[in-house]
This record gives C-alpha cells, structure tokens and sequence, in this order.
C-alpha cells in the first residue's frame, strides 16, 4: 500500500508564490509518474501537472508558465512551484502516483488566493 502526503498549502495572496509538496512511502514499485489535480467549489477535479520517472513534464493549459512540476527519485517526493497565483487557482490540490497498481491519491491540500 502506498501513501502519499502532501503539505505546503496556504493562503496566499494574488500574483504570489507557493510550493506544494508530496511526500510518498509504502509499498513502491515501478513509478510510472506523479502529478497534481486540483478541486475547486462546485467543480469537477481536474489535471493540473504530471511528471514521469524519466523526467517528462505535462501541465493543464491554465498553469503552463506559471508552474513548475519536479522530482526527487530519491526522496520518492513531487514538487509543485506555483508563481503568480491568481483567484482561480484555489482549490483543494491532490497529488497521485501511478504505478503497475490502481492509482494512489493523497489527501489533498487547499491552497486558497485571496487579498
């Protein structure tokens, strides 16, 4: 069984920073990649960046150039930088690990913008 857990969420306000990060333990084979969705009120849960164990990145349109989705193979942790924070970035932000099992998910962190 794996388990993930993320810290890092906050209130923050517009155009400003923060940095998500997603800590993994258990029973770990074969990554396959780690990534981020996001939930906001009333919204569907939605991609928001994923990087496999090569190294390969992918973001939701709505972020690319505002965030920076890393790894460290070592620590099994993802890292997500988030820059110029806008309203409608805050939700709840999961972090998942795929795997040759069923996807795991943390428990989820709220990230909120707001002056």
């Amino acid at each position: 069984q794996v388990q993930l857990v993320e810290s890092g969420g906050g209130l923050v306000q517009p155009g400003g920073s923060l940095r998500l990060s997603c800590a993994a333990s258990g029973s770990i084979f074969s990554i396959r990649s780690m990534g981020w969705y996001r939930q906001a009120p009333g919204k569907q849960r939605e991609f928001v960046a994923a990087i496999t164990i090569g190294g390969t990145t992918n973001y939701a349109g709505s972020v690319k150039g505002r965030f920076t989705i890393s790894r460290d193979n070592f620590k099994n942790t993802v890292y997500l930088q988030m820059n110029s924070l806008k309203s409608e970035d805050t939700a709840v932000y999961y972090c998942y690990l795929d795997s040759g099992a069923p996807r795991s998910w943390g428990q989820g962190t709220q990230v909120t913008v707001s002056s």
